[in-house]
Protein backbone atom coordinates (compact mmCIF):
# COMPACT_ATOMS: atom_id res chain seq x y z
CA UNK A 1 0.00 0.00 0.00
CA UNK A 2 1.21 3.53 -0.70
CA UNK A 3 2.63 5.49 2.22
CA UNK A 4 0.02 8.16 1.56
CA UNK A 5 -3.04 7.37 3.70
CA UNK A 6 -6.52 7.25 2.24
CA UNK A 7 -8.67 10.02 3.69
CA UNK A 8 -12.02 8.57 4.71
CA UNK A 9 -15.33 9.77 6.14
CA UNK A 10 -17.29 7.11 8.02
CA UNK A 11 -21.08 7.45 7.78
CA UNK A 12 -22.86 5.56 10.56
CA UNK A 13 -21.63 5.43 14.15
CA UNK A 14 -23.48 2.42 15.51
CA UNK A 15 -21.74 -0.75 16.69
CA UNK A 16 -20.49 -1.72 13.22
CA UNK A 17 -19.59 1.88 12.38
CA UNK A 18 -17.45 2.10 15.52
CA UNK A 19 -15.69 -1.08 14.44
CA UNK A 20 -14.88 0.44 11.05
CA UNK A 21 -13.76 3.68 12.72
CA UNK A 22 -11.37 1.73 14.95
CA UNK A 23 -9.89 -0.09 11.94
CA UNK A 24 -9.40 3.17 10.05
CA UNK A 25 -7.81 4.86 13.04
CA UNK A 26 -5.47 1.96 13.87
CA UNK A 27 -4.17 1.48 10.30
CA UNK A 28 -1.51 3.74 8.74
CA UNK A 29 -3.31 3.17 5.43
CA UNK A 30 -6.19 5.44 6.45
CA UNK A 31 -6.75 8.94 7.77
CA UNK A 32 -10.09 9.38 9.53
CA UNK A 33 -11.26 12.87 8.57
CA UNK A 34 -14.93 12.85 9.58
CA UNK A 35 -17.75 10.89 11.19
CA UNK A 36 -21.43 11.22 10.26
CA UNK A 37 -24.52 10.01 12.08
CA UNK A 38 -28.06 11.35 12.27
CA UNK A 39 -27.43 11.33 16.02
CA UNK A 40 -24.45 13.65 16.16
CA UNK A 41 -23.80 12.82 19.80
CA UNK A 42 -23.20 9.24 18.67
CA UNK A 43 -20.80 10.41 15.99
CA UNK A 44 -18.96 12.55 18.52
CA UNK A 45 -18.75 9.67 20.95
CA UNK A 46 -17.40 7.33 18.26
CA UNK A 47 -14.65 9.76 17.27
CA UNK A 48 -13.77 10.52 20.89
CA UNK A 49 -13.72 6.79 21.58
CA UNK A 50 -10.66 6.34 19.38
CA UNK A 51 -8.97 9.44 20.77
CA UNK A 52 -9.93 11.74 17.89
CA UNK A 53 -11.64 14.68 19.54
CA UNK A 54 -10.25 16.74 16.64
CA UNK A 55 -12.28 14.91 14.00
CA UNK A 56 -15.33 16.86 12.76
CA UNK A 57 -18.76 15.25 13.02
CA UNK A 58 -22.07 16.01 11.33
CA UNK A 59 -25.60 14.72 10.91
CA UNK A 60 -25.38 14.31 7.11
CA UNK A 61 -22.77 13.57 4.49
CA UNK A 62 -23.46 16.87 2.79
CA UNK A 63 -22.70 18.76 6.03
CA UNK A 64 -19.39 16.99 6.65
CA UNK A 65 -18.23 17.55 3.07
CA UNK A 66 -18.54 21.29 3.66
CA UNK A 67 -15.96 20.92 6.44
CA UNK A 68 -13.43 18.37 5.17
CA UNK A 69 -11.79 16.99 2.05
CA UNK A 70 -11.89 13.24 1.63
CA UNK A 71 -10.97 10.53 -0.88
CA UNK A 72 -13.62 8.02 0.09
CA UNK A 73 -16.77 7.35 2.09
CA UNK A 74 -17.33 4.29 4.27
CA UNK A 75 -21.08 3.66 4.38
CA UNK A 76 -21.94 1.82 7.60
CA UNK A 77 -25.53 3.01 7.91
CA UNK A 78 -28.58 0.75 8.20
CA UNK A 79 -29.51 -0.98 4.90
CA UNK A 80 -32.47 1.34 4.31
CA UNK A 81 -30.06 4.30 4.18
CA UNK A 82 -27.39 2.68 1.98
CA UNK A 83 -28.85 3.87 -1.31
CA UNK A 84 -29.10 7.57 -0.47
CA UNK A 85 -25.67 7.78 1.16
CA UNK A 86 -23.81 5.88 -1.57
CA UNK A 87 -25.65 7.70 -4.36
CA UNK A 88 -24.76 11.08 -2.85
CA UNK A 89 -21.11 10.10 -2.36
CA UNK A 90 -20.70 8.83 -5.92
CA UNK A 91 -22.34 12.00 -7.27
CA UNK A 92 -19.74 14.05 -5.36
CA UNK A 93 -16.95 12.13 -7.10
CA UNK A 94 -16.06 10.00 -4.09
CA UNK A 95 -15.21 6.32 -3.94
CA UNK A 96 -17.35 4.20 -1.61
CA UNK A 97 -16.90 1.10 0.51
CA UNK A 98 -20.12 -0.06 2.14
CA UNK A 99 -21.32 -2.57 4.67
CA UNK A 100 -23.47 -5.25 3.00
CA UNK A 101 -25.92 -5.21 1.33
CA UNK A 102 -25.20 -2.72 -1.45
CA UNK A 103 -28.72 -1.38 -0.91
CA UNK A 104 -32.00 -2.48 0.63
CA UNK A 105 -33.30 -3.90 -2.67
CA UNK A 106 -31.80 -5.45 -5.77
CA UNK A 107 -33.26 -2.65 -7.90
CA UNK A 108 -31.55 0.02 -5.79
CA UNK A 109 -28.30 -1.94 -5.96
CA UNK A 110 -28.47 -2.01 -9.76
CA UNK A 111 -29.04 1.75 -9.79
CA UNK A 112 -25.92 2.22 -7.65
CA UNK A 113 -23.90 0.02 -10.01
CA UNK A 114 -25.06 2.24 -12.87
CA UNK A 115 -24.17 5.35 -10.84
CA UNK A 116 -20.65 4.01 -10.27
CA UNK A 117 -20.32 3.74 -14.05
CA UNK A 118 -21.78 7.18 -14.72
CA UNK A 119 -19.48 8.88 -12.20
CA UNK A 120 -16.52 6.56 -12.91
CA UNK A 121 -15.99 5.81 -9.24
CA UNK A 122 -15.26 2.54 -7.47
CA UNK A 123 -18.03 1.21 -5.24
CA UNK A 124 -17.18 -1.84 -3.12
CA UNK A 125 -19.38 -3.86 -0.78
CA UNK A 126 -17.68 -5.43 2.22
CA UNK A 127 -18.49 -9.14 2.15
CA UNK A 128 -16.40 -9.83 5.22
CA UNK A 129 -16.93 -13.59 5.56
CA UNK A 130 -15.33 -14.10 2.14
CA UNK A 131 -12.12 -12.84 3.74
CA UNK A 132 -11.51 -15.95 5.82
CA UNK A 133 -8.14 -17.71 5.54
CA UNK A 134 -9.75 -21.12 6.03
CA UNK A 135 -12.23 -20.51 3.21
CA UNK A 136 -9.31 -19.53 0.97
CA UNK A 137 -7.52 -22.73 1.93
CA UNK A 138 -10.65 -24.78 1.16
CA UNK A 139 -10.75 -23.20 -2.29
CA UNK A 140 -7.10 -24.13 -2.77
CA UNK A 141 -7.84 -27.74 -1.78
CA UNK A 142 -10.38 -28.13 -4.56
CA UNK A 143 -7.50 -28.56 -7.00
CA UNK A 144 -7.05 -32.19 -5.83
CA UNK A 145 -10.73 -33.08 -6.26
CA UNK A 146 -10.89 -33.09 -10.05
CA UNK A 147 -14.12 -31.81 -11.56
CA UNK A 148 -16.31 -30.44 -8.77
CA UNK A 149 -20.02 -31.20 -8.99
CA UNK A 150 -21.58 -30.61 -5.56
CA UNK A 151 -21.08 -28.12 -2.73
CA UNK A 152 -23.20 -27.95 0.41
CA UNK A 153 -23.54 -25.69 3.42
CA UNK A 154 -25.38 -26.59 6.61
CA UNK A 155 -26.12 -23.70 8.95
CA UNK A 156 -27.93 -24.24 12.24
CA UNK A 157 -28.01 -21.58 14.97
CA UNK A 158 -30.52 -20.35 17.54
CA UNK A 159 -29.84 -16.65 18.16
CA UNK A 160 -32.38 -14.64 20.14
CA UNK A 161 -31.70 -11.23 18.60
CA UNK A 162 -34.87 -9.45 19.50
CA UNK A 163 -35.73 -6.34 17.52
CA UNK A 164 -36.26 -6.14 13.77
CA UNK A 165 -34.98 -9.63 12.85
CA UNK A 166 -37.72 -11.25 14.91
CA UNK A 167 -40.31 -9.43 12.79
CA UNK A 168 -38.76 -9.85 9.31
CA UNK A 169 -40.63 -11.87 6.70
CA UNK A 170 -37.45 -13.69 5.59
CA UNK A 171 -34.97 -13.31 8.46
CA UNK A 172 -32.56 -16.10 7.52
CA UNK A 173 -32.44 -15.57 3.78
CA UNK A 174 -32.41 -11.78 3.77
CA UNK A 175 -30.23 -11.07 6.78
CA UNK A 176 -27.76 -13.96 6.82
CA UNK A 177 -27.75 -16.16 3.73
CA UNK A 178 -25.84 -13.72 1.53
CA UNK A 179 -22.69 -14.68 3.46
CA UNK A 180 -22.66 -18.37 2.46
CA UNK A 181 -24.09 -17.56 -0.98
CA UNK A 182 -21.25 -15.14 -1.65
CA UNK A 183 -18.71 -17.58 -0.18
CA UNK A 184 -20.01 -20.32 -2.48
CA UNK A 185 -19.45 -18.11 -5.52
CA UNK A 186 -15.90 -17.43 -4.36
CA UNK A 187 -15.21 -21.04 -3.44
CA UNK A 188 -16.48 -22.51 -6.71
CA UNK A 189 -15.40 -19.60 -8.93
CA UNK A 190 -18.90 -19.82 -10.40
CA UNK A 191 -21.99 -17.68 -10.75
CA UNK A 192 -25.64 -18.58 -10.06
CA UNK A 193 -27.86 -19.69 -12.94
CA UNK A 194 -31.11 -20.71 -11.21
CA UNK A 195 -32.53 -21.69 -7.81
CA UNK A 196 -35.32 -23.67 -6.25
CA UNK A 197 -35.94 -22.74 -2.62
CA UNK A 198 -38.38 -23.85 0.07
CA UNK A 199 -38.73 -21.58 3.09
CA UNK A 200 -40.54 -22.51 6.31
CA UNK A 201 -40.76 -21.82 10.04
CA UNK A 202 -40.33 -24.53 12.69
CA UNK A 203 -43.30 -24.82 15.03
CA UNK A 204 -41.24 -23.67 18.01
CA UNK A 205 -39.66 -20.70 16.21
CA UNK A 206 -39.66 -17.32 17.96
CA UNK A 207 -39.42 -15.54 14.61
CA UNK A 208 -42.48 -14.07 12.95
CA UNK A 209 -41.18 -14.85 9.45
CA UNK A 210 -39.67 -18.03 8.05
CA UNK A 211 -36.47 -18.80 9.93
CA UNK A 212 -35.43 -21.89 7.95
CA UNK A 213 -34.82 -22.65 4.28
CA UNK A 214 -33.32 -25.09 1.82
CA UNK A 215 -32.11 -23.77 -1.54
CA UNK A 216 -30.67 -25.68 -4.50
CA UNK A 217 -28.67 -23.46 -6.83
CA UNK A 218 -27.54 -24.38 -10.30
CA UNK A 219 -24.19 -22.68 -10.83
CA UNK A 220 -22.25 -22.07 -14.03
CA UNK A 221 -20.52 -25.24 -15.21
CA UNK A 222 -23.40 -27.37 -13.95
CA UNK A 223 -22.28 -27.43 -10.31
CA UNK A 224 -25.04 -27.66 -7.72
CA UNK A 225 -24.77 -25.68 -4.50
CA UNK A 226 -27.19 -26.73 -1.75
CA UNK A 227 -27.81 -24.56 1.28
CA UNK A 228 -29.81 -25.79 4.29
CA UNK A 229 -30.13 -23.45 7.23
CA UNK A 230 -32.12 -22.52 10.31
CA UNK A 231 -32.00 -19.68 12.80
CA UNK A 232 -34.24 -21.58 15.23
CA UNK A 233 -32.25 -24.76 15.88
CA UNK A 234 -30.77 -24.94 19.40
CA UNK A 235 -28.22 -27.60 20.27
CA UNK A 236 -25.23 -28.95 18.31
CA UNK A 237 -25.03 -25.59 16.53
CA UNK A 238 -22.77 -25.08 13.55
CA UNK A 239 -20.17 -22.36 13.15
CA UNK A 240 -21.44 -18.95 12.06
CA UNK A 241 -19.60 -19.80 8.83
CA UNK A 242 -21.64 -23.00 8.46
CA UNK A 243 -20.40 -26.54 7.80
CA UNK A 244 -19.21 -27.14 4.24
CA UNK A 245 -18.65 -30.15 2.00
CA UNK A 246 -17.42 -30.11 -1.60
CA UNK A 247 -17.54 -33.24 -3.76
CA UNK A 248 -15.56 -33.83 -6.95
CA UNK A 249 -14.81 -36.74 -9.25
CA UNK A 250 -11.60 -37.60 -7.36
CA UNK A 251 -12.54 -36.86 -3.76
CA UNK A 252 -14.13 -34.50 -1.26
CA UNK A 253 -13.20 -31.64 1.07
CA UNK A 254 -14.90 -30.60 4.30
CA UNK A 255 -14.75 -27.51 6.50
CA UNK A 256 -16.52 -27.08 9.83
CA UNK A 257 -16.31 -23.29 9.56
CA UNK A 258 -13.96 -22.85 12.52
CA UNK A 259 -10.90 -25.02 11.85
CA UNK A 260 -8.65 -25.66 8.88
CA UNK A 261 -10.43 -27.61 6.13
CA UNK A 262 -9.55 -31.20 5.23
CA UNK A 263 -9.53 -32.97 1.90
CA UNK A 264 -9.54 -36.62 0.83
CA UNK A 265 -7.21 -37.12 -0.98
CA UNK A 266 -4.96 -34.83 1.02
CA UNK A 267 -3.87 -31.53 -0.44
CA UNK A 268 -0.18 -31.21 0.34
CA UNK A 269 0.18 -27.47 -0.11
CA UNK A 270 -1.06 -24.88 2.38
CA UNK A 271 -1.56 -21.21 1.64
CA UNK A 272 -0.58 -18.29 3.81
CA UNK A 273 -3.23 -16.74 6.02
CA UNK A 274 -4.76 -13.46 4.90
CA UNK A 275 -2.96 -10.46 6.32
CA UNK A 276 -6.02 -8.96 8.00
CA UNK A 277 -9.14 -11.05 7.49
CA UNK A 278 -12.78 -10.04 7.86
CA UNK A 279 -13.88 -6.43 7.70
CA UNK A 280 -10.30 -5.21 8.00
CA UNK A 281 -9.38 -7.17 4.87
CA UNK A 282 -12.30 -5.55 3.02
CA UNK A 283 -11.17 -2.04 3.95
CA UNK A 284 -7.50 -2.62 3.20
CA UNK A 285 -8.18 -4.26 -0.16
CA UNK A 286 -10.37 -1.27 -1.04
CA UNK A 287 -7.55 1.11 -0.16
CA UNK A 288 -5.02 -1.00 -2.07
CA UNK A 289 -7.21 -0.92 -5.18
CA UNK A 290 -7.50 2.85 -5.02
CA UNK A 291 -3.74 3.24 -4.67
CA UNK A 292 -2.78 0.74 -7.36
CA UNK A 293 -5.70 0.95 -9.79
CA UNK A 294 -6.30 -2.79 -9.48
CA UNK A 295 -9.48 -4.79 -9.02
CA UNK A 296 -11.09 -5.27 -5.64
CA UNK A 297 -13.11 -8.08 -4.11
CA UNK A 298 -16.68 -6.93 -3.53
CA UNK A 299 -16.85 -4.50 -6.47
CA UNK A 300 -20.55 -3.74 -6.81
CA UNK A 301 -21.20 -5.34 -10.21
CA UNK A 302 -19.78 -8.63 -8.96
CA UNK A 303 -21.33 -8.39 -5.51
CA UNK A 304 -24.81 -7.90 -6.95
CA UNK A 305 -24.67 -11.48 -8.25
CA UNK A 306 -24.50 -12.66 -4.63
CA UNK A 307 -27.38 -10.37 -3.65
CA UNK A 308 -29.36 -11.71 -6.61
CA UNK A 309 -29.04 -15.21 -5.13
CA UNK A 310 -30.84 -13.97 -2.02
CA UNK A 311 -33.63 -12.24 -3.92
CA UNK A 312 -34.06 -15.19 -6.29
CA UNK A 313 -34.28 -17.62 -3.35
CA UNK A 314 -36.99 -15.49 -1.73
CA UNK A 315 -38.95 -15.25 -4.99
CA UNK A 316 -38.62 -19.01 -5.56
CA UNK A 317 -39.94 -19.72 -2.06
CA UNK A 318 -42.85 -17.34 -2.55
CA UNK A 319 -43.78 -18.70 -6.00
CA UNK A 320 -43.00 -22.35 -5.28
CA UNK A 321 -41.01 -22.74 -8.48
CA UNK A 322 -37.52 -22.73 -9.93
CA UNK A 323 -36.34 -19.21 -10.74
CA UNK A 324 -33.67 -18.07 -13.20
CA UNK A 325 -31.22 -15.53 -11.81
CA UNK A 326 -31.12 -13.50 -15.04
CA UNK A 327 -34.92 -13.17 -14.98
CA UNK A 328 -34.73 -11.78 -11.44
CA UNK A 329 -32.04 -9.32 -12.51
CA UNK A 330 -34.11 -8.18 -15.47
CA UNK A 331 -37.17 -7.60 -13.31
CA UNK A 332 -35.05 -5.57 -10.88
CA UNK A 333 -33.48 -3.56 -13.73
CA UNK A 334 -36.95 -2.64 -15.03
CA UNK A 335 -37.89 -1.43 -11.53
CA UNK A 336 -34.62 0.52 -11.27
CA UNK A 337 -35.27 2.27 -14.60
CA UNK A 338 -38.74 3.35 -13.48
CA UNK A 339 -37.41 4.60 -10.13
CA UNK A 340 -34.57 6.53 -11.79
CA UNK A 341 -37.06 8.24 -14.11
CA UNK A 342 -39.25 9.17 -11.14
CA UNK A 343 -36.20 10.69 -9.39
CA UNK A 344 -35.29 12.59 -12.53
CA UNK A 345 -31.94 10.79 -12.62
CA UNK A 346 -31.60 10.64 -16.38
CA UNK A 347 -27.93 9.62 -16.48
CA UNK A 348 -28.54 6.53 -14.35
CA UNK A 349 -31.73 5.71 -16.23
CA UNK A 350 -29.88 5.95 -19.53
CA UNK A 351 -27.02 3.80 -18.25
CA UNK A 352 -29.42 1.09 -17.04
CA UNK A 353 -31.25 1.10 -20.37
CA UNK A 354 -27.95 0.72 -22.24
CA UNK A 355 -27.04 -2.47 -20.44
CA UNK A 356 -29.09 -4.79 -22.61
CA UNK A 357 -29.21 -8.00 -20.59
CA UNK A 358 -28.49 -7.16 -16.95
CA UNK A 359 -26.83 -10.46 -16.05
CA UNK A 360 -24.50 -10.39 -19.03
CA UNK A 361 -23.58 -6.78 -18.32
CA UNK A 362 -22.84 -7.41 -14.64
CA UNK A 363 -20.69 -10.46 -15.33
CA UNK A 364 -18.80 -8.66 -18.09
CA UNK A 365 -18.19 -5.56 -16.00
CA UNK A 366 -17.10 -7.58 -12.97
CA UNK A 367 -14.39 -9.23 -15.08
CA UNK A 368 -12.80 -5.86 -15.87
CA UNK A 369 -10.42 -3.73 -13.84
CA UNK A 370 -12.58 -0.78 -12.74
CA UNK A 371 -10.61 0.85 -9.94
CA UNK A 372 -9.10 4.31 -10.46
CA UNK A 373 -6.43 5.69 -8.12
CA UNK A 374 -8.10 8.10 -5.71
CA UNK A 375 -4.78 9.75 -5.01
CA UNK A 376 -3.90 10.31 -8.66
CA UNK A 377 -4.88 13.85 -9.71
CA UNK A 378 -5.66 12.55 -13.19
CA UNK A 379 -8.29 10.24 -11.72
CA UNK A 380 -9.72 12.67 -9.20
Amino acid sequence: MSAQPLRVVVVGAGNMGRRWIAIAEESPGFELVGVVDIYTEGARGAADGVGRADVPVAATLEEILEQVETDAVANVTIPAAHFDVTRAALARGLRVVSEKPAAATLAESLALAAASEVHDRLFVVSQSRRHNSQLHELRHQLSVLGRVGIATTEFFKAPHFGGFRDEMAHPLLVDMAIHPFDSARFLLDADPVAVYCEEYNPAWSWYQGDAAATAIFEMTGGVRYIYTGSWASPGAETSWNGAWRVSGESGSAIWNGDDRPQSDPLSAAQIEDLRYGGVSESLHSFADALHTGGTCSGEVHDNILSLAMVEAAVISAERGQRVRIDDVLEEARADAIVAAAERGDETVRSALESWGDAGTHLRGWAARSVAVSALDPAGA
